[in-house]
């Protein structure tokens, strides 16, 4: 409980961390760019850093015992350095390597017998377009960007040439329209021991212009075959990645009810916040469980929870202002959750709200109410 720990990103899933960590009173160190990040004030340590740079991921690493990511976009260079010198680091630089670029993730399925889309690997979008216009591929199909996609950025639905317009000219992948009967995750936990558990499956709805997450929903409608199958999928998944600390894997069930794994994250996820309330362990706490090797905790659901997204007003941007917060406040199983972002924009993460009731369609309800009632505007 002394090993001091050190996240690189200080973004809102940090904040969450450093919160979980108070309560075991843990030595958490973050690295970014900017001190106004929402964890920033409220860790141990808070490093001013780029941990897209290789020297200051390094210099930021020597002193800790664990070092962990809440973002992709990282150095790897640096982290194979501080793995060589005798540091515990996760995900493994290894690991993070195949997940950060999509087109090895899909290769990985394709290795390891994992159900997945079809997709084909491109260099660049201008020869993705080339097949298309050659009548190679059939419209429509996915374009995504094989690294620093996130949040709804680096993906695209190409319904015609046209639409390759907008889109930068980099190495891509393109995959296979879905007829989509649901989008769900399963998150999973596993520490340096190899004991592994996995949260219940929840639901998720997206917003179809943004392409952000909405609504999440625990439990999911999904039949229980269905999400034994898909339990046991990421807990192998976690096993052949050897992960250490949490993994959130991203599922569609197609019209034909078939499970094809979308892609996963390896880092505390968006698809787990309502476990705060909702659920014995949070994700925070399992995640500071795995990587300090300490036992995992009982991830049962306690309630049926509705988790709704709070978005930046599309046509706001400065210093944010909340509107209608009382209101939402005073719904029944109400827990806002504000990043602490000075500034808001257009569709940006300013905060999720999650409802809870033993009903799960009253959760829906008023979830869709802070949905109708809160603004995020300047």
């Amino acid at each position: 409980m002394t090993k001091k720990i050190g996240i690189l990103g200080a973004g809102q899933l940090g904040k969450m961390i450093c919160e979980a960590a108070r309560d075991l009173k843990l030595d958490i160190s973050l690295l970014d760019k900017s001190a106004d990040c929402p964890a920033a004030k409220i860790c141990t340590n808070f490093i001013k850093g780029d941990f897209t740079n290789y020297d200051d991921v390094l210099a930021f690493g020597l002193d800790k015992d664990i070092i962990s990511i809440e973002i992709e976009n990282v150095n790897i260079e640096a982290l194979k350095s501080l793995e060589e010198k005798g540091k515990d680091v996760y995900p493994k630089p290894a690991s993070l390597a195949i997940i950060k670029d999509k087109g090895l993730q899909k290769q990985f399925y394709i290795q390891h017998k994992f159900p997945s889309g079809e997709f084909k690997l491109f260099s660049s979008t201008n020869l993705l377009k080339e097949a298309v216009l050659k009548n190679e591929l059939k419209l429509p199909l996915v374009w995504k960007a094989r690294t620093g996609g996130y949040d709804g950025k680096g993906v695209a639905i190409i319904k015609s040439p046209n639409d390759f317009k907008t889109l930068p000219d980099l190495p891509c992948l393109m995959e296979k329209m879905i007829e989509i009967d649901k989008e769900v995750s399963v998150i999973v936990a596993r520490n340096k021991s190899a004991s592994s558990k996995a949260f219940p499956m929840v639901e998720m709805e997206f917003n179809p212009n943004t392409n952000l997450v909405e609504f999440l929903f625990s439990p999911s409608g999904v039949d229980l075959d269905t999400k034994s199958k898909a339990q046991k999928i990421a807990l192998e998944l976690a096993k052949k990645l050897d992960i250490v600390g949490i993994l959130a894997v991203e599922f569609f069930i197609s019209k034909n009810g078939t499970l094809l794994i979308n892609e996963v994250a390896p880092r505390v996820h968006n698809s787990g916040h309502h476990t705060i309330e909702a659920n014995e362990t949070s994700q925070f706490h399992q995640f500071l469980r795995a990587i300090l090797d300490l036992p995992l905790g009982d991830t049962q659901s306690l309630k049926a929870a509705a988790m709704i997204n709070l978005l930046g007003h599309p046509d706001h941007n400065g210093p944010v202002i909340y509107k209608g917060l009382e209101k939402c406040l005073a719904q029944t199983g109400a827990h806002i959750h504000l990043y602490g972002k000075k500034e808001t924009r257009p569709n940006r993460k300013m905060g999720h709200a999650t409802l809870l009731d033993a009903n799960l369609e009253l959760a829906k309800e008023r979830a869709k109410f802070v949905k109708n009632n809160l603004q995020i505007i300047s």
